[in-house]
């Protein structure tokens, strides 16, 4: 199980390192034609699944902290992809919610994303195979980390 090697292509944890920065670099060609970030079309993933959450929400389904997360949103927000507001009863919570034209692009973006992915050629099973594992290693290093378990999205 654990290589006593320290040779560094055989490392598990820069496989996954690597692995993360291709596939941020790959989906820039699905999402570029909307000027979007890998984290903004996070964002609207989580958005489209839950219309209206506040940041605190937002950011423990996305696993970021609100210092990550609020810029992004006012970045978001000038470029007219959600609005923000504040709680009338508690004026410390700030609610997110879609724009118009986020909810608009959504299937033009889930289209683009599609035919990327495609470009990997995986089959329905090597892609669940896959996502199974990689929540399973997530949750297994958060377990270690004292952290809460991933939610499996299958």
């Amino acid at each position: 199980m654990a290589s006593q090697t320290r040779i560094l292509e055989e490392q598990l944890c820069f496989s996954i390192y690597t692995a993360s920065r291709e596939f941020t670099k790959f989906y820039r060609q699905a999402l570029d034609p909307f000027h979007l970030t890998y984290p903004q079309y996070l964002v609207l993933l989580a958005l489209w699944e839950e219309p209206k959450q506040t940041v605190k929400e937002l950011g423990a389904h996305l696993m970021l902290d609100s210092g990550t997360l609020t810029p992004m949103l006012k970045r978001m927000e000038g470029v007219d992809l959600v609005k923000r507001s504040r709680s009338k009863a508690d004026e410390r919570k700030v609610y997110i919610e879609l724009t118009t034209k986020a909810i608009d692009m959504k299937q033009a973006v889930f289209s683009s994303v599609d035919d990327c992915i495609s470009k990997l050629a995986f089959t329905q099973e090597d892609y669940v195979q896959m996502l199974q594992g990689i929540q399973e290693l997530t949750t297994k290093i958060q377990e270690n980390n004292g952290g809460t378990k991933h939610e499996k999205i299958i």
